[in-house]
C-alpha cells in the first residue's frame, strides 16, 4: 500500500487519481499540490485529500514531496520542467514518479535537463480518459474504469518501477499499454490533438460570425457534439499544441489539402464529382465504423 501519495495538481485527472485511489485502498494519506487556493481549499472540503499546499512560491513542490513515496505530477505539461526542477533537491530513488501529460517527449526531454538523465524511477505516463469540464469538482472515482492508461518508459526507465506504475493504473480499472514517447506523440497529435485544434478553430471562426449574426441560437446536436471538446481548459491545450507542434502542423497542413479537395468536388457541378464526393463521405463513415469497432465503449477524449 502506499503510504503517502502526493498529487501535483488537483483537478479533473489529479482530482480523479486521488478519489479513485482512496476508493481502491491503494494508499493511506494523499497530500496535493495546486496554483489555484480556491481549488485545493475545495479538494481538502470534499475529502479528496488530506492537506494542501499552494503552488504559487518556490517550494512547495519539494515541501509537498518529501516524503511521499508515489508522486503523481497532474499539471498541464508546460509546467512539468519547473516542477522537476522543484523537485530535484527531494526526488527519493525509494519513491515512484510518474505523470499524466498528453505529450511524452516534451516531459521525457524535461526531466532529462533537470536529471542530467532520466531518473530510473520515473515512469512517464498518460490516461486517455477526461472531459471538457476542469476542476477537483469535475473529478471522480471511476474516471478510468475501462480506460486506456499509456505509459512511455525510456531505455533508463527501472522495469520495477514500470511494473509498479502498472499495477497501480491496473488497480483503479484502467488497461494499460506500453509505447516509445515519439510513437505516443504522433498517435495523439493524430487523433486527440488534431481534433481539439478543429474544434478550436471551428467555434473561434463561427464565433466572430455570432456576434453579427447571432447563429449560435440555431446550432443543433451536431454542431454541439463536434465541437464540445472547445470547452476544454485552454491552458492545457495551448501547452500541448505549442509542445508538439512538430507532429500537429504537418497534420494541419494536410486538412487543409482535405478541405480543398472537398471543395473542389462540391464546386464541380456534374455527376462525376457527385460520385465522388458520395464516395469519399462513405470511405469516412466506413472508416468512422472501423474505429467503433476496435475502440473501447466511452474511449476517453485527450
Amino acid at each position: 500500500m502506499i503510504e503517502k501519495l502526493c498529487i501535483i495538481g488537483v483537478g479533473l485527472i489529479g482530482g480523479s487519481i486521488a478519489k479513485s485511489a482512496r476508493k481502491q485502498g491503494l494508499c493511506r494519506e494523499i497530500v496535493g499540490v495546486d496554483a489555484d487556493p480556491a481549488n485545493l481549499a475545495r479538494a481538502v472540503e470534499l475529502g479528496v485529500i488530506d492537506s494542501g499546499f499552494k503552488a504559487n512560491s518556490s517550494g512547495d513542490f519539494a515541501n509537498a514531496a518529501e516524503g511521499a513515496d508515489w508522486v503523481v505530477i497532474a499539471t498541464p505539461v508546460g509546467a512539468t520542467q519547473g516542477i522537476f526542477s522543484d523537485l530535484q533537491p527531494v526526488w527519493s530513488p525509494d519513491a515512484i514518479y510518474t505523470d499524466v501529460g498528453s505529450i511524452k517527449q516534451s516531459v521525457v526531454w524535461a526531466a532529462g535537463k533537470a536529471f542530467g538523465k532520466i531518473p530510473a524511477n520515473f515512469v512517464p505516463g498518460h490516461p486517455i480518459a477526461g472531459a471538457e469540464r476542469s476542476g477537483v469538482d469535475a473529478a471522480t472515482d471511476g474516471l478510468y474504469l475501462g480506460k486506456r492508461v499509456i505509459l512511455t518508459p525510456t531505455t533508463e526507465t527501472a522495469p520495477s518501477a514500470v511494473r509498479l506504475v502498472e499495477e497501480f493504473w491496473t488497480g483503479l480499472g484502467a488497461l494499460v499499454s506500453l509505447m516509445e514517447p515519439l510513437y505516443h506523440d504522433q498517435v495523439f497529435a493524430a487523433t486527440s490533438h488534431l481534433p481539439h485544434v478543429l474544434a478550436y478553430a471551428l467555434v473561434h471562426m463561427l464565433g466572430k460570425k455570432d456576434e453579427q449574426e447571432e447563429i449560435f441560437q440555431y446550432a443543433g446536436a451536431g454542431f454541439r457534439d463536434f465541437t464540445r471538446i472547445a470547452s476544454s481548459n485552454p491552458a492545457m491545450w495551448r501547452d500541448i499544441c505549442l509542445l508538439n507542434s512538430e507532429q500537429i502542423i504537418p497534420l494541419l497542413n494536410s486538412m487543409g489539402e482535405e478541405l480543398k479537395q472537398v471543395a473542389s468536388m462540391m464546386g464541380q457541378n456534374s455527376v462525376e464529382p457527385a460520385e465522388k464526393l458520395l464516395h469519399y463521405f462513405s470511405a469516412a463513415r466506413n472508416a468512422r465504423q472501423r474505429f467503433l469497432a476496435q475502440s473501447l465503449p466511452e474511449l476517453g477524449s485527450n
